[in-house]
């Protein structure tokens, strides 16, 4: 039966999933929103198509783990007569003639460890969301799969008779398989595979060493970063939310959603990640997109979630040639979300670029014209700040004027008025401080509930709801104040359920929510940390990373009861919750390094 006990391979053009067997069975092409050609995590029990797979004879036993500070996968196999047999994953990523060579390609190197291992190799990709299976052909050292879409060869040194009719055969000496374009190689096959190795490997090693990384927890902050660096399609900038779609949030609940696209709320959290750590390239590149994003918006309203591409429409359908996660359809492909008004989306973007007028070590800083392209946004976060949306959760049902919503477009014309000031230009600082103070005072009168004791998820509402532990790291309250407080005891007493916290606690378009939304909890330890309950958060910081899985990943939900993850996969709001909470809980590098000998 599927799991998320999956770990993750990717170069930011491309993204594979593998499970705990190495099995590979999620790939998109030709990039995170395409085509899965290796679709069997969502095709309920058919485990007859839709894969690609190295299995051991008499297998006994798996062990996984990535190479140290990359993302390089070793799977080792273990028989049940003493054999071994080593699978190492990647997608090729290194520098090479002043850009990064990232090509849409798989990599496998089979090697023996011990014993006399038997292996059979099974490559068995599907084309049209599972409807079309390709026709094959072969020469020398390939097999070309052929459908009406698109070409994958298979270039390979292992016997081809055995992997054309997935015969078993003994692994006596190492062999290598190449996954991509239908390209010949330069190269031999093992010499290319080799080299590919230790460049990409090179390249992981140096890109981590300059991460600012905390005292403690590095490896999980570490493989936190990577994934959501591999979740940046860094050809336009976009960064997708999972490399999934239609995992459901719990079982059997039809909350099923494609997040393989980019939504600018969800952008700003990773790009916000990845700056405290020092890796800012990542939101050099999401300028560029917003910039791509602002100039398609003749008007200068912005969609909630955009493609990776952004022009790409995202219609939401249904495909029934895939049967779903266990079984538990529908697969969902495109988002509705698109058409929905969110307006916390201004106050993302300001916020995500903000750091561009500030930080010298940028070689393109912030400058006037920029500002002036933010103004545009800020100008829509003023008029929107009070009307109805959405709101973060994307209710499809009903809309209200949300309080989250509003915080974010006060925190458009917050930032504005800071980075107008910094310009120096007083006079559009003068208005954007104008803009802000009066959203503000307008959600702290009617977002704030005399009854309940708690800001409330609406204007007028008597519910609250996880986004609200976010006001103080907004900005727009201080963490030490009461009325903020008060809603951080509110939500305790009633999103928390064990060490985990829901999302609302009310129901919504399908009901009851029935398991946790992970990134609340980070939220709610967050919180905890702000307001001088630093043990309390860290010790709830240490159950939730023992939820990760075997390779320190989390989807977007949890079973509070079961720990089971569930939900879309890898999810980076998840990610970030891990980075930014371990950078706020963490003793500094002088009280855990010089204190401690």
């Amino acid at each position: 039966m599927p799991d998320l006990n999956l770990a993750v391979i990717g170069n930011s053009i491309v993204a594979a999933l593998v499970d705990r067997r190495a099995r590979i069975v999620w790939y998109c092409l030709p990039r995170f929103d395409g085509d899965p050609v290796f679709s069997s995590l969502l095709d309920g029990d058919d485990a007859e198509k839709g894969f690609y797979e190295v299995t051991l004879e008499n297998f006994a036993e798996a062990r996984q783990e990535y190479q140290p500070n990359s993302a390089i996968l070793v799977t080792t196999l273990s028989d049940q007569r003493g054999g071994a047999v080593r699978i190492t994953d990647f997608s090729p990523r290194f520098k090479q003639h002043d850009r990064i060579f990232r090509p849409a390609m798989l990599v496998r190197r089979v090697e023996p460890v011990s014993g006399l291992p038997v292996v059979r190799v099974r490559l068995r990709p599907v084309f049209a969301y599972g409807h079309e299976k390709p026709a094959t052909t072969h020469g020398s050292n390939h097999i070309r799969f052929v459908a009406s879409s698109q070409t994958l060869r298979l270039t390979t040194d292992a016997p081809l008779a055995y992997v054309e009719s997935e015969a078993p055969f003994a692994l006596t000496q190492p062999f290598h398989l190449i996954l991509g374009p239908d390209e010949m190689l330069p190269a031999s096959i093992a010499h290319t595979v080799r080299e590919f190795h230790e460049r990409t490997l090179d390249y992981w090693i140096e890109w981590v060493r300059y991460l600012s990384v905390p005292f403690e927890w590095q490896a999980a902050v570490i493989r936190a970063a990577i994934t959501l660096k591999l979740c940046a399609f860094e050809e336009t900038g976009a960064i997708v939310a999972a490399l999934t779609t239609s995992i459901p949030e719990a079982a059997g609940t039809q909350r099923n959603w494609d997040y393989r696209y980019c939504w600018l709320r969800d952008a700003y959290f990773s790009v916000h990640a990845l700056n405290r750590l020092g890796a800012t390239k990542t939101m050099e590149d999401f300028l560029r997109y917003i910039t791509t994003v602002a100039a398609g918006e003749a008007d200068g309203a912005l969609k909630p979630v955009y493609g990776i591409l952004p022009t790409a429409a995202l219609e939401e359908v249904e495909v029934p040639s895939l049967k779903g996660y266990r079984g538990m359809g529908p697969v969902r492909v495109g988002n509705a979300a698109q058409l929905q008004v969110q307006n916390d989306s201004y106050g993302s973007v300001v916020l995500a670029v903000s750091q561009m007028f500030y930080d010298q070590r940028l070689p393109s800083r912030g400058d006037i014209n920029l500002f002036r392209r933010l103004e545009r946004l800020g100008t829509k976060a003023a008029e929107r700040a009070l009307e109805p949306d959405a709101g973060i959760w994307e209710f499809r049902g009903r809309t209200a004027v949300h309080t989250h919503s509003a915080a974010l477009c006060w925190a458009a014309c917050d930032r504005l008025a800071r980075i107008a000031g910094t310009l120096g230009r007083a006079d559009r600082a003068e208005h954007w401080r104008g803009e802000a103070d009066r959203i503000r005072a307008v959600i702290l009168e009617r977002g704030w509930s005399q009854k309940l004791g708690a800001f409330t998820t609406t204007f007028g509402g008597d519910s609250v709801d996880a986004s609200l532990l976010l006001l103080q790291e907004l900005g727009l309250v201080p963490a030490s104040d009461p009325r903020y407080l008060a809603t951080l005891d509110f939500i305790g007493k009633h999103l928390r359920h064990g060490h985990h916290l829901f999302r609302y606690g009310t129901a919504d378009d399908f009901g009851m929510p029935e398991n946790a939304f992970t990134i609340c909890t980070f939220w709610y330890i967050e919180a905890l940390a702000a307001a001088g309950r630093r043990e309390e958060a860290r010790e709830l910081f240490e159950r939730i990373l023992a939820c990760r899985n075997h390779v320190g990943l989390l989807s977007e939900d949890i079973n509070p009861k079961t720990g089971e993850l569930w939900g879309n996969y890898p999810q980076t709001y998840s990610l970030v919750g891990i980075i930014v909470a371990a950078m706020r809980l963490s003793k500094s590098w002088e009280e855990g390094f010089w204190r401690g000998w």
